[in-house]
């Protein structure tokens, strides 16, 4: 982080909802489907604040959900939920995994529905100590070892909550506002189980924001269409163990097919004009030099700019997974744990963003590919508004960043937040008051 954007940060406020939520949440990081302490939190704050709140199997259908870790690993992320500040009065309906959150202000007459979609999850990766580092220095560095606010959602839910609250304490809107928080947005996991829920059912504009991004403090991006269509995939090689020395051609190296595996995926031929990605993220099996090793486990990803790219994509690393399983004379179960799809911005709800960021003084900017290569699964929300005739847009805030995203550094400028605060709240007043003009 800048100079300037450190100092802009640590003078953000501590008198700032979206910098004091930012911080405990930040304090308090929990991956995909254990965000129960923070889901419990923002239930708890919008009920308070006499928005009609949704929580659980209400706004999350659990069959659909992708990847959602073991029953022991829920069990313990709950209990430490409980045990470090998590709301008990919400945090019953969020058990199993269900750690959606959809709280809707009724609008105070005839109005469009109007939703905003934060993502609340955290990442598996360890933060930095080094006494550089704004959380560190500044004393809200993850408390849990091995998980951390990575990617700006902290951010996200800090602006959501200041933004429910100016909502409440001024004259209510015309048309209905919902907030969508979602857990599990890393992998692509959560928003394809809450749409069958009806979590965006109605909704006749929505938009995601997202902070970072390559954008400088003050500036917007209204549309980011680069998103890329994301498969990600868990494969799981079974061999044969043996003595390493004794007997080594009584084995099925497990481990030997995975590491080949992992080359052919690396090594498959990218698409003539699309954007494609492909990569192997882990592998794991073993216990010890002289065993043949049984058992290795992959996890992997394909992106692409198109649906249909990326579905190809997926099946020849599918093919090259039982490939290299057959060559080694082992077994191979693959499984899918994520996926996202792409969706484009529609142009009135774009010209609503551009409004809002012009009252606000925000910089509009034009997204370039750096900006746009990621996915998420925000899309998903996207689509199913356009499917029922309503209209979308994936949005960038500018905040300076001390590290890029996915980073042990990641850091925001917090002087982000309040800017991001006024595009909301300005999206929001002029989307409920009237509906889009049709492109």
């Amino acid at each position: 982080m800048s100079d300037r954007a450190a100092g802009a940060g640590s003078q953000a406020g501590a008198g700032s909802t979206a910098v004091r939520w930012r911080r405990d949440i930040h304090r308090h990081p929990e991956t995909g489907f254990t965000e129960f302490r923070t889901a419990s939190l923002i239930a708890a704050r919008l009920t308070e604040l006499g928005w009609r709140v949704r929580t659980g199997t209400d706004v999350i259908s659990s069959g659909h959900r992708l990847g959602v870790p073991d029953p022991a690993e829920l069990d313990a992320a709950y209990r430490r939920a409980a045990e470090s500040g998590a709301d008990p009065r919400q945090l019953a309906a969020l058990r199993g995994g269900h750690t959606a959150v959809v709280a809707t202000l009724p609008g105070a007459g005839p109005g469009p529905a109007v939703a905003l979609r934060a993502d609340i999850d955290a990442l598996p990766i360890l933060e930095s100590a080094d006494a550089t580092h704004l959380p560190a220095r500044e004393g809200f560095r993850s408390a849990y070892d091995g998980v951390m606010h990575a990617c700006g959602h902290d951010g996200h839910i800090g602006m959501a909550v200041e933004l429910a609250e100016r909502l409440t304490a001024d004259p209510p809107p015309a048309g209905s506002v919902t907030l969508i928080f979602q857990p599990a947005e890393e992998g692509g996991r959560g928003a394809r189980a809450m749409v069958p829920a009806g979590a965006a059912d109605g909704i006749d504009v929505l938009i995601a924001a997202h902070l970072g991004l390559s954008l400088p403090t003050g500036t917007v991006a209204s549309s980011l269409d680069g998103l890329l269509a994301n498969s990600k995939l868990r494969a799981v090689f079974h061999g044969v163990s043996a003595h390493a020395s004794l007997a080594p051609h009584e084995g099925r190296s497990a481990l030997l097919g995975a590491a080949a595996a992992t080359l052919a995926v690396h090594g498959l031929p990218r698409v003539p004009g699309h954007e494609t990605r492909v990569g192997v993220g882990r592998i794991s099996g073993g216990t010890s030099s002289n065993i043949v090793p049984d058992r290795a486990e992959m996890l992997l990803e394909t992106r692409a700019d198109e649906g249909s790219v990326n579905d190809d994509l997926e099946a020849r690393a599918r093919t090259a997974l039982r490939g290299a399983a057959e060559m080694y004379g082992l077994s191979v179960d693959v499984e899918l744990i994520g996926g996202v799809t792409t969706a484009r911005a529609d142009r009135p709800a774009v010209e609503l963003v551009e409004a809002a960021a012009d009252a606000a003084a925000l910089r509009l900017v034009t997204a370039s590919a750096e900006n746009g290569v990621a996915s998420d699964d925000a899309t998903a929300f996207m689509r199913q508004v356009q499917r029922g005739g309503g209209y979308a847009s994936y949005v960038g805030v500018g905040a300076d960043l001390a590290a890029p995203h996915h980073t042990p550094r990641f850091d925001f400028d917090e002087a982000a937040l309040p800017l991001g605060v006024a595009l909301l709240e300005g999206f929001v007043r002029r989307a409920v008051e009237r509906p889009p003009d049709a492109p």
